[in-house]
């Protein structure tokens, strides 16, 4: 009996070291990265926003607010039964030839989820670009079908890689080591430079930002550093990097690149330093009650937006992977129903892949002039601002095409990418009242 129990415990043990043995060799991938060492690391301790050997947020902002507990939060999440949490259909998107757009136009252009490039005075921004895995297992946070469409090889060379923080659904390892020699620079949070050290770019071409730091890029070209409330961590260690939004000045342009995180007072403080600003690229969706301080609600987002009054809103962290409990295409109704609310708040929602063109333009003297081609006001158009279009087949912004498929049938059934913008929208409108089976 005795030998039994000393057979067994030797089994146990030489188990669990196997298990112990496989989880370090899987966590030593260069996927995770490394810790931030050196001068890097004392730069980390001298912030304001690091204390206790971690970074924080302006106010106290727990990540779970369920009264549950991680594990049990956790559970819910991987096992509680999510109606729609995905799309049924491939979700309609366009191939747009990236390299082909013309570099002067002001434009972006949305990859679903948080990615997205945009072109402003002639600047090509990459921002979390997300092409390939978004979690260290790939039969995690599979994209939606029809979404995963754009591979780094897809991308035109890039002037300004903006990262805002260090998940795996806004750093993804095997896009930015592809996009490694057609980057200029790396822009990113204090700490998560190391990353990028370790990936093999250039120290010299990495700016790392903490909050209130600013960056000048020359020619007029500004990126200044503002919180975000959030969290880090690609491993089990948390908020050792910090995270961000950003505002990019461009001789025309400002532009707020929200980043990740719930609603705190820094959207309105992003506005009384930066009036007048152009665009705002806000997150909207994978929220929950549950960790309601670290993603935004769509309650939240409404005062974001009225926060900050940019002249255009895009809402972004959607359509694209399930992180949360909620509809896949719940954030996109919601930001519809803003938009038709409060149409002078200038909420575009893209179709994955389409390009359109931004304004106004701001001159220097400060007065501002619209020189943006709005598409024809007419009363079949939805109450949204619309972008103008640099002639790219399918590149539509209507509320109602991404919920097309879903409430008529087939993707096949969409209207025709080719025709104009307001026929378009008065199709879908048309279709989208026709009863079920109609």
């Amino acid at each position: 009996m005795k030998r039994k129990i000393i057979r067994t415990m030797i089994v146990f043990l030489a188990v669990a070291a196997l298990l112990v043995a496989a989880i370090a060799l899987f966590m030593n991938r260069p996927e995770f990265g490394r810790a931030p060492r050196g001068e890097r690391l004392e730069r980390i301790w001298r912030s304001p926003n690091y204390r206790d050997g971690a970074f924080r947020n302006r106010h106290a902002t727990p990540q779970l607010t369920s009264g549950k507990g991680w594990w049990a939060t956790m559970y819910d999440f991987l096992f509680e039964r999510k109606e729609r949490n995905r799309p049924d259909h491939a979700l309609p998107a366009v191939k747009t030839d990236l390299k082909a757009l013309d570099p002067k136009e002001n434009l972006l252009v949305w990859f679903g989820h948080s990615s997205y490039l945009i072109q402003a005075d002639g600047l090509r921004i990459l921002v979390d670009p997300v092409f390939e895995t978004a979690s260290p297992l790939p039969f995690f946070n599979r994209p939606f079908e029809g979404t995963d469409l754009y591979k780094p090889e897809d991308m035109p060379g890039i002037d300004l890689l903006v990262i805002t923080h260090d998940h795996w659904d806004h750093l993804d390892y095997g896009t930015v080591t592809k996009l490694r020699d057609r980057t200029g620079r790396v822009v990113c949070p204090l700490g998560v430079g190391e990353y990028f050290e370790y990936w093999g770019f250039d120290p010299q071409r990495i700016t790392e930002l903490d909050w209130g730091e600013q960056a000048a890029l020359g020619g007029g070209f500004t990126v200044y550093c503002r919180p975000a409330r959030h969290f880090s961590g690609r491993t089990f260690r948390a908020n050792r990097t910090q995270w961000a939004s950003f505002v990019v000045e461009t001789p025309s342009q400002r532009i707020f690149l929200g980043g990740d995180g719930g609603y705190d007072t820094h959207f309105a403080d992003v506005a009384r330093e930066f009036p007048n600003l152009d665009v705002a690229v806000l997150e909207d969706g994978q929220y929950s009650e549950d960790w309601r301080y670290i993603h935004m609600l769509p309650a939240d987002l409404k005062r974001a937006v009225e926060d900050l009054g940019a002249r255009r809103v895009f809402p972004v962290h959607n359509s694209k992977y399930a992180l949360a409990r909620h509809p896949w295409d719940e954030p996109l109704n919601n930001a519809a129903a803003l938009a038709a609310e409060n149409p002078e708040a200038g909420i575009v929602l893209p179709r994955i892949g389409g390009a359109g063109t931004f304004g106004p333009v701001r001159h220097a003297a400060g007065q501002v002039v619209d020189s943006s081609r709005k598409l024809k006001e007419s009363e079949d158009q939805p109450s949204l601002s619309f972008l103008s279009f640099s002639g790219i087949p399918g590149a539509i912004f209507c509320p109602d095409w991404l919920r097309l498929p879903s409430a008529y049938g087939s993707v096949r059934d969409r209207p025709e990418s080719n025709l104009s913008p307001d026929v378009t929208c008065r199709r879908i409108r048309r279709r989208m009242a026709r009863p079920s089976g109609g």
